[in-house]
């Protein structure tokens, strides 16, 4: 279905056909270089940042998660819960509409809550253990329990890997297993998808029938007011094209310039610095457990002898202010949720001791493929470090230089590594990726229809469980450290390193928050 636009998004399209002069748009326009460039658009087919991102600005979310990390209402008005807590009713606020003027219904919220239960970690766990999920009429729906789950309202804010967005009915009725095509949303910026350009250029215009809630923006939360009519997201994957560009008044923020480029960008007086994630990232190192020798927990065991993250961060340009030296914690260091039960290793190299743990798996010097995003500065610096560590240890290691892009679709294979597989790969996730046992996507160890490098481990799951049934925060948390312990036992991934970076920006860019993901309403250019 075409997007009817209104008439400023059409003024504003057709300035940017013609090729209207920079100076013309300077003061509605935003530049912006995202950490990886668009590739697709399906933000529950895909946990890459960059469909997050996008999400974000082209749809809205029934709640949002504030600075506290608590959910709000976004698109939800009212709500309520029964004593017993296994029966939830939903009321969408007044004014919520798609792009094309279509309104935004009960039935469209469901639609898509159960789409997106179908593969993020999250809403398959709000899933099973959901007895039923209905419309009652265009503006209500419900959320019926078979047993506890005492994060209902945490699950529906979901922000990031698969995040939870709303969309039309039609659109939520795609296969979860298909990637659809048609981006109609009701968020506070309209995607121009005729004007997008992968590994080139996307752009977004305000979208002036938005409502934004009344309330002060917060996290993730509040109201969304939009201050700009433009943005343009650009692909420069080479950081230091990116970092002149930025000098130059040619963009207006990148969200994690390469470290070793922030000291030439912090001594230009027309650049500002800030922490957009203030609590941080984690690299995670993400092993294949299906195929040999990561299929066995004792060669993945004595990866953990091998790396070192404070190398891997000093080897990224990661400075020191913005380092975690050493974090043991899945969920994230510095955070209520740290633990170290269980913690193994990843301060000094035991070359010896992961040799004899390799011997143990049956490791016979068989070819390890490491898949290496070279476009990313730090999942590049980070794996080519490790890679060098490992065959330190004995591994017969074959870094395959790609795209992320290209990563994100390769490492969906199951095939063994001489048909086109991999055995490991990098990513970096931030804490609300891995923050707790209910929405760290990577330590989910399902056994069947997990994520890539699908982990097996019942016990694992049955710890994660118990966890979000819980319903006592401090019983709750009481359970955390066998959670944290199993996952040493299994390792359904190992931490690399924990972290900060800055994003650099134009100093009349104002507005921009701790928001942890980049977000753009409230931002404008003076």
């Amino acid at each position: 279905m075409p997007i009817r636009l209104p008439r400023l998004a059409c003024t504003l399209a057709l300035a940017a056909m013609v090729g209207l002069p920079a100076a013309a748009q300077a003061q509605t326009t935003l530049r912006v270089v995202l950490v990886n460039d668009l590739a697709s658009l399906d933000p529950v087919v895909s946990t890459a940042a960059f469909v997050r991102n996008h999400g974000f600005m082209n749809y809205d979310q029934l709640f949002a998660l504030d600075s506290k990390g608590e959910a709000q209402p976004q698109m939800v008005g009212d709500w309520s819960k029964s004593p017993d807590g296994m029966a939830y009713s939903f009321t969408l606020r007044d004014g919520l509409a798609f792009h094309d003027g279509t309104p935004v219904r009960a039935a469209d919220a469901v639609a898509s809550v159960k789409r997106w239960a179908q593969r993020d970690v999250v809403g398959k766990a709000l899933a099973a253990a959901t007895a039923s999920m209905e419309a009652v009429d265009d503006k209500t729906f419900t959320i019926k329990l078979s047993r506890p789950f005492a994060l209902v309202t945490e699950a529906l804010a979901r922000p990031t890997a698969s995040a939870l967005f709303v969309m039309p009915e039609r659109v939520a009725s795609t296969p979860a297993t298909t990637a659809f095509t048609d981006p109609l949303g009701s968020g506070p910026f309209i995607f121009q998808k005729d004007l997008w350009r992968a590994g080139d250029l996307a752009v977004y215009l305000r979208n002036p029938a938005y409502k934004p809630r009344p309330e002060a923006p917060d996290g993730l939360a509040g109201g969304k007011v939009v201050k700009l009519d433009r943005i343009e997201w650009r692909a420069m994957p080479d950081a230091a094209t990116a970092a002149a560009a930025l000098q130059a008044g040619e963009i207006d923020l990148i969200e994690q310039p390469s470290p070793d480029l922030l000291p030439v960008l912090e001594r230009n007086a027309n650049i500002r610095t800030l922490a957009l994630n203030p609590v941080g990232s984690m690299i995670w190192l993400r092993l294949n457990h299906t195929q040999p020798p990561f299929n066995n927990a004792k060669a993945r065991q004595a990866l953990l002898f091998l790396v070192n993250q404070k190398e891997n961060l000093d080897a990224a340009g990661i400075r020191a202010s913005e380092q975690v030296p050493y974090c043991p914690a899945y969920f994230l260091c510095g955070t209520p949720l740290e633990s170290s039960a269980g913690a193994q290793g990843l301060k000094t190299a035991d070359i010896a001791r992961a040799k004899a743990l390799l011997k143990e798996a049956g490791y016979a010097g068989e070819r390890v493929v490491f898949l290496n995003a070279a476009d990313s500065p730090i999942n590049n610096a980070v794996t080519l470090t490790m890679a060098e560590a490992f065959r330190k240890g004995g591994l017969n290691m074959d870094v395959a230089t790609m795209d992320w892009a290209t990563l994100t679709q390769r490492r969906n294979k199951k095939e063994p590594v001489e048909q086109g597989g991999w055995n490991i790969f990098v990513t970096v996730a931030n804490v609300l990726d891995g923050g707790s046992p209910l929405t760290n996507l990577y330590l989910a160890s399902p056994c069947q229809g997990g994520l890539a490098g699908w982990p097996c481990d019942q016990k694992l799951e049955d710890l994660r469980r118990a966890w979000w049934e819980e319903g006592d925060v401090a019983k709750r948390r009481a359970s955390l450290d066998a959670v944290h312990a199993r996952a040493y036992e299994v390792l359904p991934y190992i931490n690399g390193g924990q972290f900060r970076t800055l994003a650099a920006y134009r100093s009349n860019v104002v507005g921009l928050r701790a928001t942890t993901i980049p977000v753009f309403w409230g931002v404008e250019k003076k």
